[in-house]
């Protein structure tokens, strides 16, 4: 580790959900404007290796790196506001944890001892933390401990960031606490308690938090700031407030106008190598909140009670309707409740369809339909993931006349596979990261849309799945008018299909959301916007 990296803690206090993962970002990217090399890290409480195999109602998204690894949805929000990406070493369970002690201990790395949580638990937790200060030769490492102090869970998490700070010594260590300071309307006030309950179990703990950053509906004013600093053992300037904010990407202007980076800085002995005072996300901001016009788009899956489970979808969209000073209202549809019946009155008014990434053969039909319906009335289309394999199996029923047509996830006997699992799926038993996982290369064919949308014919797109385009069928499609305009150069793999006579109809095997960030709006998905923007006005 270079003995100049300094470490952040970002612990969360009385509630869960109240944006350690923003804060976190907001804090990189304002340190990154100062010239810092900085890089974040998540460690989760939960027993799962990683969130890979996890209902994504139980967690949101699985967001995937370059490098494959299925890992928290906090990553997503750190690549989209530095630009820079994360890896494995960036997302570490309590699961990930012990299976490392336990193998370890079955190997007999430990030589006889009998293995505890202190020191064998805390010694590994320690390890992943400093990890990537001896990899990445970063100036500032921030690392965000997932879930709330007092969680049983927690604990060893709680213990091993104590340890930190004797291994780290005072000048290269840090601890910020996020908590609510919630408004009682029938008092008409502003609660502290809570807070000064989840110091106090963090002191406990033995921590002192360093600085408070407080969740809060309504400004806190100076006696309540105050209070806070003299309850908590922090200085008064260290209460920094956090309110709501109308967007995420507000955060890190609202944290350096409350000097937040300021206070780090000070704290840490950092001094400032450079000063780019964040022009270009001012310049993104500028045209998110003030669009020229606006479409409507609608996206059908079949999580969409839970609009996490789409996080980077959505994200994507905001990236790429500020490039082109649009507002993208985004509605989200449950393919389930889709049937050839309901959906010209569901469809007909939108702009433009996306279908959704997702697994197993709930709500297929609905999608399936959807697809139909826009394709057959010329309305822009984006498919991702299962929603590319999706409509070549609606063109193989309604095109080509395969009436049996399927994926043989959702049905194994299905006479015409035009959606099949891929060679090195067909032997595995273990499910938990052992899809088709991370970065591949893609090349596309000039004079297509994906072509026109790139500008350049090698890409790399990050993957998340199992089943594969049939390349049986491959001839068929192209003759009747779905091409295959993204192959795989290695595995022949179609990664990207589109239709020709069609205003806007392209399907990807990949997730092209991953890789969009506020200063790199993704190009498929500019121009599907493009192409609802241009549909709009021929409606």
């Amino acid at each position: 580790m270079a003995s100049s990296t300094k470490f952040i803690f970002i612990t969360g206090g009385v509630t869960s959900s109240l944006g350690k993962g923003i804060i976190a970002a907001s804090l990189a990217k304002l340190l990154q404007a100062k010239g810092f090399s900085v890089t974040i890290q998540k460690f989760d409480p939960y027993l799962n290796i990683d969130p890979g195999t996890l209902n994504p109602y139980e967690h949101g998204e699985c967001y995937v790196t370059e490098d494959g690894a299925e890992t928290d949805l906090d990553l997503g929000h750190y690549e989209r506001f530095l630009d820079t990406p994360t890896s494995q070493a960036n997302n570490i369970t309590t699961g990930r944890i012990y299976n490392n002690v336990i193998t370890k201990e079955r190997k007999g790395e430990y030589l006889g001892k009998t293995v505890q949580v202190i020191p064998h638990i805390t010694d590994e937790i320690k390890r992943n933390f400093f990890k990537l200060g001896e990899e990445g030769n970063y100036d500032v490492v921030i690392t965000e401990i997932g879930g709330c102090v007092g969680d049983i869970e927690s604990l060893p998490f709680i213990e091993a960031v104590r340890q930190a700070k004797w291994d780290l010594g005072q000048n290269n260590f840090l601890v910020i606490h996020l908590t609510l300071i919630p408004y009682l309307a029938a008092a008409k006030e502003l609660k502290t308690k809570p807070t000064q309950h989840s110091v106090k179990q963090l002191l406990e703990a033995g921590i002192q938090p360093d600085i408070l950053v407080c969740r809060t509906e309504y400004s806190l004013p100076q006696e309540v700031k105050k209070k806070l600093a003299l309850f908590c053992n922090v200085q008064l300037n260290c209460v920094i407030e956090a309110m709501d904010a109308d967007t995420i990407y507000d955060v890190p202007l609202l944290m350096k106008k409350e000097k937040l980076d300021e206070r780090v800085m000070s704290k840490l002995k950092l001094t400032s190598k450079s000063n780019t005072d964040l022009e270009q996300w001012k310049d993104f901001l500028g045209k998110l909140k003030n669009p020229t016009q606006e479409v409507n788009i609608g996206l059908v899956g079949k999580y969409v009670s839970l609009p996490d489970a789409y996080k980077s979808i959505i994200e994507a969209f905001i990236h790429a309707g500020a490039v082109l000073e649009c507002k993208v209202n985004l509605t989200l549809i449950s393919s389930e409740e889709l049937s050839a019946d309901s959906i010209p009155k569901k469809l007909e008014n939108l702009d433009g369809v996306v279908v959704a990434p997702g697994f197993g053969e709930r709500g297929l039909e609905g999608k399936i339909e959807a697809v139909r319906f826009v394709r057959e009335n010329n309305i822009p289309f984006f498919g991702i993931c299962l929603g590319m394999q999706v409509a070549v199996i609606e063109f193989a029923r309604n095109v080509l006349g395969l009436k049996n047509a399927n994926s043989t996830e959702m049905d194994l006997n299905t006479s015409d596979p035009v959606i099949g699992l891929m060679e090195d799926q067909k032997n595995i038993q273990i499910m938990g990261g052992t899809m088709r996982l991370g970065s591949y290369t893609c090349e596309l064919k000039k004079g297509t849309k994906a072509y026109q949308a790139y500008g350049k014919s090698k890409i790399q797109e990050r993957h998340r799945h199992r089943y594969e385009f049939n390349n049986a069928y491959l001839s068929k499609m192209e003759a009747a008018g779905m091409v295959a305009s993204g192959i795989n150069p290695e595995t022949q793999l179609v990664e990207i299909i589109e239709i020709k006579d069609h205003p806007w109809f392209v399907g990807a095997q990949f997730h092209p959301e991953y890789k969009s960030t506020v200063l790199t709006p993704h190009p498929l998905f500019v121009r599907f916007i493009k192409a609802t923007i241009e549909n709009k006005k021929t409606k």
